[in-house]
């Protein structure tokens, strides 16, 4: 397919619940706002029911359906595979797709295991010989004012980083007779809380700060251990007939680290503060300021700057909407606020310019492996009575993180 912007990107998408929505909202819109070397092309669609894709296919707006994703792989005019499905499909589905020699967006975390995301990490090097390329989607670091806490670290603005506070806080499961769903089956999540919504703030402190989490001291806690049986879940792991089935995750994780620049971290992930929503909180402290962000007022960054007049000094509110931040030149005028779903279309925007310069789209696999060693650093602490664990470092795939 061609286009105004430069040759066409078909793509095909495995999955078309709530990430696949949010995913096909990117595909669509990327290329009506910004002016994208390659066009990408909304081509096919992949489900296990027929009648299931299809509808979404239609309300969506992808041209082609499959019920087998293996059938993408063999397609011509599919270039690049969008996995939105659980976690205990990622690496099937990556390490076959990167050997047809296809690039892989893949939703986060990046697999349910460290084994899992070092076999993805090796098919993406094996495939990035051939220009084929892999990324894994942490689409918060896309929020224009995660991006500018980003860019004033890396400039110097709050000095050496001390501390880091991270938190991650949902209620959609405080309810007790909330039903069972696949986040909450360990076989196809992986892990609970710490997995689903842990592995955003960590990757985002890690991300902005530009360092990286060497040991943690973590614990655990599931506090509702049986719930309804409903829906698709019905049948699942013996559950058929069953009014209640086991939650086999973790509903909450709370752990501390230590980053590689000596600073000292906190992190909290649950799904059980009632009253908070998609609270993704951010506070990083220097020896020159601090700055904070909260996702429920995703367009305000707060700084702190400690050099300044002490008769005035406070937390200065930026408002993260003028032309001059990141991103945000492409879609409103100055003071016009952006949403949940516009990380996604920026995720879209920095692949697709990636792909076109050849270049590793950021963040790659192996930055997906090492948020998926801190996460099994947290489990094998919280099963050994808190107790400090290193994050294993492997061999050191690592990109350069202070670098675009």
């Amino acid at each position: 397919m061609d286009g105004a912007g430069g040759t066409g990107l078909g793509v095909g998408m495995v999955g078309y619940a709530f990430m696949g929505a949010a995913h096909s909202q990117a595909w669509r819109v990327a290329p009506r706002f910004f002016d994208l070397p390659l066009q990408p092309r909304m081509t096919v669609v992949a489900g296990r029911t027929a009648a299931g894709v299809e509808a979404a296919a239609r309300k969506l707006g992808w041209e082609h359906t499959e019920t087998d994703w293996r059938k993408l792989l063999v397609r011509d005019d599919v270039q690049l595979i969008d996995i939105c499905t659980p976690g205990s499909t990622h690496a099937e589905i990556a390490i076959a797709a990167l050997e047809a020699g296809k690039h892989v967006l893949c939703e986060k975390p990046l697999a349910n295991t460290v084994a899992e995301a070092e076999a993805m990490v090796a098919a993406a090097d094996a495939a990035a010989a051939s220009g084929v390329r892999a990324m894994v989607g942490f689409t918060y670091r896309r929020v224009p004012a995660i991006a500018l806490a980003r860019e004033l670290v890396a400039e110097g603005r709050i000095g050496t980083v001390r501390h880091v506070r991270a938190q991650y806080l949902q209620d959609w499961i405080a309810d007790e007779e909330a039903p069972l769903s696949w986040r909450l089956d360990k076989a196809q999540a992986g892990s609970g809380a710490l997995g689903d919504i842990g592995a955003h703030v960590v990757d985002l402190a890690q991300h902005v700060t530009g360092e990286l989490l060497t040991g943690v001291s973590g614990v655990l806690e599931t506090f509702v251990h049986e719930r309804p049986v409903a829906g698709e879940f019905a049948g699942l792991h013996g559950t058929a007939g069953a009014g209640r089935g086991p939650v086999t995750v973790d509903d909450a994780a709370i752990f501390t680290g230590r980053l590689s620049g000596g600073g000292l971290a906190t992190f909290e992930a649950t799904r059980f503060a009632w009253g908070r929503k998609n609270a993704i909180r951010l506070e990083i402290n220097g020896s020159r300021g601090s700055l904070a962000f909260d996702f429920e007022d995703m367009n305000v960054l707060h700084l702190y700057d400690a050099t300044e007049d002490a008769r005035v000094a406070g937390f200065r509110r930026i408002v993260v909407t003028e032309p001059e931040h990141p991103y945000v030149g492409a879609w409103w005028p100055a003071g016009h606020g952006l949403g949940y779903e516009h990380g996604f279309v920026h995720q879209v925007v920095d692949l697709v310019e990636a792909l076109a310069a050849g270049r590793q789209p950021d963040p790659s696999f192996a930055d997906g492996l090492q948020v998926q060693r801190v996460l099994a650093a947290v489990e094998r602490s919280a099963a050994d009575s808190s107790t400090w664990t290193p994050v294993e470092t492997g061999v050191d795939r690592h990109v350069e993180r202070n670098g675009r």
